[in-house]
């Protein structure tokens, strides 16, 4: 299989819907269940409340970077790359 536009376009619309999901899926899971999973993460380490939060808030916040710089962004270009490309091909 060779990969052509398609295939690129379409892994890159998959891992932003994915990681996207995944991002949002944890955000909510903090907000509804910060105190479950401070309880669960406690156990581990031994971790202040207040340190927990701010690395959770820099963990979602890198995630969110990542998701943003390494997905969306390729995925955008890669779509203005084909519209570029249909556009020329078009007889005049």
């Amino acid at each position: 299989m060779t990969m052509d536009y398609n295939v690129i376009r379409a892994f890159f619309k998959w891992c932003t819907i994915i990681n996207g999901g995944l991002l949002i899926l944890a955000s909510i899971l903090i907000r509804f269940a910060g105190d479950w999973v401070f309880g669960m993460h406690n156990k581990w380490i031994p971790i202040t409340e207040d340190a927990f939060h701010v690395a959770i808030y820099m963990l979602l916040g890198f995630f969110k970077i990542i998701v943003i710089v390494f997905n969306l962004v390729p995925y955008v270009a890669i779509v203005i790359i084909g519209k570029q490309r249909s556009e020329t091909r078009k007889p005049n």
